[in-house]
């Protein structure tokens, strides 16, 4: 049994490896976007509209719901990084119930890569909000002697987020396996079922933690900032 899908891997040439890691990973990239290019294809802001829009509608307004409620400003400049988040981890996960199929989030190097992603974020969204020395002054409130703590808590959180997300679809995917060997085959459907939506409720739990990490770098912006819900057309 795989423990990771880097341990899968399709071809080696020298020192380097191509494992399913890479080839799922790209494969999602693929499907992500040329899915949002045929859902937007034929936007309408008529009454009359398509289910694939509806429904993308009710995704966007959902996320932009959530960022408003974690950042109390305006979500427009953080939906499209936390979205693509949430989106790329639910359906990695979604899709472990194809048959040959591993999900990248059940690689160390992958969820390292998203964490590594809000921890490069954190510090951009911060300074486009507060400017370079208000984002900056955060490390050293309320007395200069916190600055290191400030430094080993930012790295530390990014080790939290990459390891909670890993170790969680990583031991789903292990008790299924092992359910397979030694139960009747109701018991492992069962079990991934509930993987299904512990693999949602983990991209939601690191999209909100992202949104955190971003409130608390950015939140000295003015909550004053107009907030327009998107239409039909944005979303």
């Amino acid at each position: 049994m795989r423990i990771s899908s880097d341990e899968w891997v399709f071809w080696t040439f020298g020192s380097y490896e191509l494992s399913a890691t890479i080839i799922f990973t790209w494969m999602i990239m693929l499907l992500l976007v040329v899915t949002s290019i045929l859902v937007t294809r034929r936007l309408s802001d008529k009454d009359d509209i398509p289910p694939f829009q509806n429904f993308l509608e009710v995704l966007v307004s959902g996320l932009f719901g959530q960022i408003q409620g974690v950042l109390r400003q305006n979500p427009g400049r953080y939906l499209p990084f936390v979205g693509t988040l949430f989106l790329f981890i639910a359906v990695s996960n979604l899709l472990e119930i194809v048959p040959g199929y591993a999900a990248p989030t059940g690689s160390l190097s992958t969820t390292t890569a998203l964490a590594i992603s809000v921890f490069v974020a954190v510090p951009i969204f911060g300074i486009t909000s507060r400017g370079l020395l208000g984002y900056l002054k955060q490390y050293i409130q309320p007395t200069p002697f916190m600055l290191p703590f400030t430094i080993i808590s930012e790295f530390s959180r990014t080790i939290a987020l990459a390891i909670r997300l890993y170790g969680n679809i990583m031991s789903g995917a292990m008790i299924v396996g092992i359910l397979v060997s030694i139960t009747p085959i109701f018991f492992p459907i069962v079990m991934e079922l509930l993987g299904l939506l512990t693999g949602l409720v983990q991209a939601y739990i690191f999209a909100v933690l992202a949104m955190v990490y971003i409130a608390s770098a950015a939140h000295a912006e003015s909550s004053k900032e107009k907030i327009n819900k998107p239409t039909a057309k944005e979303a």
